[in-house]
């Protein structure tokens, strides 16, 4: 097993310290969900009720369940990488809203490039929204060199997006975050049923979305994603060379 060979990385010791305990609230009830559209001439200015919220992100397609870490590997430049996924017991306020604490660590050649800590959430719909990171870039000595990329709803302007409708439509757009000039990542669903096979295993009726931002004009992404998982790969289609695949769940 993957989890074994990558011992040495001590990534059951980072799994075990990312995960901490602290009880989730019962899902939000409230009014009716609002999706945000955006284009030219529309703004953006999402419908946020944090009444509407819960912590407990249950969408098929991006369950987050404290405790389990999705292990990736791939190249990123050509260099190796290996991604840790880590979804925590941990809750944080952010705009008002209760969010899910995700650790994400990302290893180039066995040394961690990059932390960071995701803040979701999910509407009473099923929906999952994204309301912020808490990122750094470290140098070889584990020195945090950067932390380009840090925002949180409701500061300065920031704003979050939808990360994973509870129904995806295909051909639907959304921002998944929104802070102008730091953060404006954006996807669209090109397919509901691609088919995909990673280390960890074949399926088919994956979802394919296509990602991207103005930040990175010269960048595009494609994410899959299957039901009662999440994402299982990640493959670039223009920009820099480079991907991700699923090799191991822990629980």
């Amino acid at each position: 097993m993957l989890g074994r060979a990558w011992r040495f990385l001590g990534v059951a010791a980072l799994v075990a310290a990312a995960l901490g305990v602290v009880p989730a609230p019962a899902a939000a009830t409230g009014s009716a969900c609002h999706l945000p559209r955006f284009g030219p001439g529309r703004g953006y200015h999402p419908h946020i009720n944090p009444a509407d919220f819960s912590p407990d992100v249950t969408n098929r397609y991006f369950p987050l369940t404290p405790g389990r870490t999705l292990v990736s590997t791939g190249t990123k430049d050509g260099t190796k990488v290996l991604d840790l996924f880590a979804t925590t017991s941990r809750t944080r306020v952010i705009a008002g809203v209760r969010t899910r604490v995700v650790e994400d660590r990302l290893y180039l050649n066995n040394v961690l490039e990059e932390r960071t800590s995701d803040h979701y959430a999910q509407d009473r719909c099923g929906n999952v929204w994204y309301f912020g990171e808490d990122t750094a870039t470290l140098d070889r000595k584990g020195r945090v060199v950067d932390t380009e990329g840090t925002w949180h709803a409701g500061v300065d302007g920031a704003q979050p997006g939808v990360f994973m409708q509870a129904h995806p439509q295909l051909g639907r757009g959304f921002r998944q975050e929104w802070y102008q000039g730091h953060a404006e990542d954006v996807f669209n669903l090109i397919d509901r049923s691609a088919a995909v096979t990673v280390p960890y295993g074949r399926f088919r009726h994956a979802l394919r979305t296509a990602e991207w931002t103005a930040l990175e004009p010269e960048v595009l992404d494609n994410k899959l994603y299957v039901a009662g998982i999440g994402q299982v790969a990640e493959v670039s289609v223009k920009g820099p060379r480079g991907g991700l695949r699923l090799v191991e769940i822990i629980s």
